[in-house]
């Protein structure tokens, strides 16, 4: 599998070719363009821990579909396009066996030897105020992520801090505490900062450069009474 990531960082599209025998797992939707040698299925299922009925309702309380698009080639040089809704970049992550926690909307796609499962992090994440949850993706081969805006890694070598609203996603050695940006949280919601992700370890942060529900709360002011 190959993936060419064409238009960044403002407008990204994936170009994934496919050879025979190989699939890739998409977020019901996000298919542009494709060859027509290629099998489409649509599923519940993704992974050992994120299957079934319970792995829809899972993605589904953290925003996401209820159902992925399975794309299997049987003969090479087969390629689809995958695109996000929102206008941003995209990233391709090598899984070999550790874990990355994602930001479900965060989500397009990944190799059918990934596993995909909203874990222990997406139920703490509840608590954050700001309706973020977190898939865990496991296994091995490709995932692709998306952003609203550009999207870049932070190495953390100790302790950094992150704006909720800003995290694409980052790697599971590092452990997090989601709380106020300053010492009170008067101060922390007048200052506009609100609750962040206090990360400590070793390993990669993925951040964006813009906030969805910021960007929703501009725009909804604009709007007209319904």
């Amino acid at each position: 599998m190959e993936v060419e990531l064409l238009h960044q960082p403002d407008s990204a599209i994936a170009r994934i070719q496919l050879d025979a025998g190989e699939e890739i797992i998409a977020e019901a939707g996000s298919m542009i363009a494709m060859s027509d040698a290629l099998q489409v299925n649509t599923t519940m299922r993704q992974g050992r821990r994120g299957g079934g009925i319970m792995g829809g309702l899972k993605r589904m309380i953290a925003g996401e579909s209820l159902f992925l698009s399975q794309f299997r080639s049987y003969q090479d040089g087969n390629e689809i396009w995958l695109a996000p809704k929102l206008i941003g970049d995209l990233l391709v992550y090598d899984m070999e066996g550790q874990d990355l926690i994602v930001q479900a909307t965060s989500y397009l796609a990944c190799s059918s030897k990934v596993d995909l499962d909203l874990g222990f992090e997406g139920i703490k994440s509840v608590f954050s105020g700001e309706s973020i949850f977190w898939l865990t993706l496991s296994g091995y081969g490709k995932a692709i992520l998306t952003s609203f805006g550009g999207i870049y890694a932070i190495p953390v070598d100790g302790e950094y801090t992150v704006d909720t609203g800003h995290i694409v996603a980052f790697e599971r050695t590092l452990d997090f505490n989601v709380t106020k940006a300053s010492s009170s949280w008067i101060g922390s919601f007048l200052g506009g900062e609100g609750l962040v992700c206090r990360f400590r370890g070793q390993g990669k942060v993925y951040c964006q450069t813009h906030s969805v529900s910021a960007f929703g709360s501009i725009i909804g002011s604009l709007l007209p009474a319904r």
